[in-house]
């Protein structure tokens, strides 16, 4: 085995991939009638064309970071609006754990929930 696969599902792959692509700043490493698979730094995500999915409350997909303030703020500069969650986040969206490490979460444009957690 050489590399992960996370599998999300969207409708529109044009509009996953400009997302996946400029947003989060993974790469396209390859493209079929299917989908697409992105490059993210240690893994891959295949992005399939699938209209109809039923979306889930949890996330699909995270990126992990060494600076996640850093990440967020870049991010939010594109466009990107994190979730807030009465009693678990703060106002901006921004979650601390018990190490205090932090994460945040937000979706993609078909609603996926998305995770950025703090190496």
């Amino acid at each position: 085995m050489t590399a992960a696969v996370a599998f999300v599902y969207v409708a529109d792959i044009e509009r996953a991939v400009g997302f996946y692509r400029d947003a989060l700043g993974l790469t396209v490493a390859e493209t079929d009638a299917y989908g697409a698979m992105m490059q993210a730094a240690s893994g891959l995500l295949r992005l399939t064309k699938m209209s109809g999915h039923p979306l889930h409350e949890h996330p699909v997909f995270g990126l992990h970071v060494d600076d996640l303030g850093a990440a967020f703020d870049a991010l939010r500069a594109k466009g990107v609006r994190f979730t807030v969650y009465e009693g678990m986040t703060d106002e901006r969206g921004v979650c601390r754990g018990g190490d205090g490490k932090a994460m945040a979460w937000f979706a993609d444009p078909d609603g996926n929930v998305l995770m950025l957690s703090e190496a």
